[in-house]
């Protein structure tokens, strides 16, 4: 779920953060960027649009090495983020698949590779966003954090753990909300176009 990996960008910045203090501030707010970019495909062709699993990755290596001889704020940033979506692309893949109850496990889809153009495969190490082992997984990258950062990053942590933790409580009934909201209200007054252009899993049934 975004608050999961939101907190890993920031787990991912921390180390260059404490080595860098002059820059931990923009650092920091690189890794949760990075963290939290790629779901913002999430109404347009989730996780396709901005989740690259292999071309981050790559443009990662290139820019650290850029970082590494030239020791500035910027290329470091830039890197941190990269790693930081590089991360949320791949740790994608061992999550559940894009159907709207991806519980059941009836989607083959995880995280689509731009390079080799094709879906790869949920692994399902965690079952699905807001499963009980994500909420753990979150709990657990959060602690560092709130015992090493302080003032706004703190807060960042806190407000992470507090939404993770109330979606955890709803994930399962949110389908059930998502159909009848869609099929109550938003199907009788949106435009064709936009009802063409939902993502399929809200739609395929209707």
């Amino acid at each position: 779920m975004l608050p999961t990996h939101a907190l890993v960008g920031l787990a991912i910045a921390l180390p260059v953060a404490i080595a860098l203090p002059e820059s931990a501030n923009v650092v920091l707010f690189a890794g949760l960027l990075g963290g939290i970019v790629p779901d913002l495909d999430l109404y347009l062709g989730h996780r396709k649009t901005l989740h690259y699993p292999v071309y981050y990755t790559v443009l990662a290596a290139a820019v650290v090495t850029v970082a590494l001889f030239v020791r500035m704020s910027l290329p470091i940033a830039v890197a941190v983020m990269l790693i930081a979506a590089a991360v949320h692309s791949i740790a994608d893949v061992f999550g559940g698949g894009l159907e709207l109850r991806p519980w059941e496990a009836t989607s083959d889809r995880a995280v689509y590779d731009h390079h080799r153009d094709r879906w790869i495969a949920p692994r399902r190490w965690i079952r699905y966003d807001g499963a009980p082992e994500d909420l753990l997984l979150t709990v657990a990258v959060a602690g560092p954090l709130l015992v090493t950062l302080d003032g706004a990053f703190r807060w960042v942590v806190v407000a992470a753990l507090t939404v993770a933790t109330a979606y955890t409580v709803v994930r399962r009934a949110l389908p059930a909300v998502a159909e009848s909201l869609l099929e109550d209200v938003l199907l009788q007054r949106l435009p064709d176009r936009v009802v063409a252009n939902l993502p399929t899993r809200y739609v395929s049934d209707q």
